[in-house]
């Protein structure tokens, strides 16, 4: 039986509907995507999904999401186990790439795959550790609590000052998603930081952490662990936040896998400071 040759690969948009597919492949690669986070991801940018099929059988996929009129996110790059090195992979991801025009694009890029992406001209910018350990017993901190429907502007708003670009339609999908515990910190009547705990395959997920100061992160931290007390739990650490592997290392959590943050070119400036766990490696 003679292999599928590159050029017999079809490479269309994929639907939510697709995501089952994409996200088992990306379990089945120990990548514990969340459960419910494809309903999330296509709401910020329907179109930003691909999938190439061969005989109308899916073999690879590759997400390149568009925030907004200068940045894009790619992820979910996947080929099925018995059809690598073919060149399949290599055609999905050219076609899927077009959708970010002229965008600086940005990845986490497995530790394999890095010299592959710099070849792309993607520049590393920093690793990213995920830490994964037991969540311990802890009571829930002063100055924090779930949030609210009236806390959604002043999340948006804080949001946006962490990320490379602003995504209202992405957050009003994952601070609302099924299983999604988000909690808020606030020093009397202002937002100094948020956090989001979520179920995935293997364990459970913190992401994003973001706060102003490294004892507000402590604090959420303490909280997100609090609501699953005793359950395994994994958060990705940049590790330009020192404070950040502190706080997954006193927990007694340990890395259990890295990435790299690669960007095509500039990205605006945020507050990376702020950023004590990274929302997701699929977007960024």
């Amino acid at each position: 039986m003679t292999s599928p040759a590159p050029q017999d690969l079809v490479v269309t948009q994929a639907t939510l509907d697709d995501w089952p597919v994409i996200s088992g492949w990306a379990a089945d690669e120990g990548w514990n995507p969340g459960l419910s986070d494809g309903p999330a991801f296509f709401a910020q940018d329907p179109e930003g999904f691909f999938l190439g099929r061969i005989d109308g059988e899916p073999v690879s996929a590759i997400s390149v999401v568009n925030y907004d009129a200068h940045y894009a996110f790619l992820g979910c790059y996947l080929v099925r186990p018995d059809l690598r090195g073919r060149g399949h992979g290599l055609t999905t991801w050219k076609t899927a790439l077009a959708h970010a025009g002229d965008r600086t694009v940005g990845l986490d890029g497995v530790v394999a795959q890095q010299d592959n992406y710099r070849q792309s001209g993607f520049e590393p910018a920093y690793r990213t550790v995920r830490f994964t350990g037991v969540a311990p017993t802890a009571e829930i901190p002063e100055g924090v609590r779930p949030a609210r429907p009236a806390d959604r502007t002043a999340v948006t708003a804080y949001d946006a000052t962490c990320h490379p670009a602003p995504r209202p339609r992405f957050l009003a999908a994952w601070l609302a998603a099924p299983g999604h515990t988000v909690l808020v910190h606030h020093d009397g009547d202002r937002l100094t930081g948020y956090g989001v705990l979520r179920p995935g395959h293997d364990s459970l997920r913190i992401g994003p952490l973001f706060a102003d100061t490294a004892a507000d992160a402590h604090a959420l931290f303490a909280a997100l662990t609090a609501e699953a007390a005793g359950a395994q739990v994994a958060i990705d650490v940049p590790e330009t936040s020192t404070a950040g592997l502190a706080l997954a290392e006193s927990a007694g959590f340990t890395p259990s896998f890295e990435t790299a943050r690669m960007y095509t070119g500039p990205v605006r400036e945020y507050a990376r400071e702020r950023v004590f766990g990274v929302t997701t490696l699929e977007l960024g």
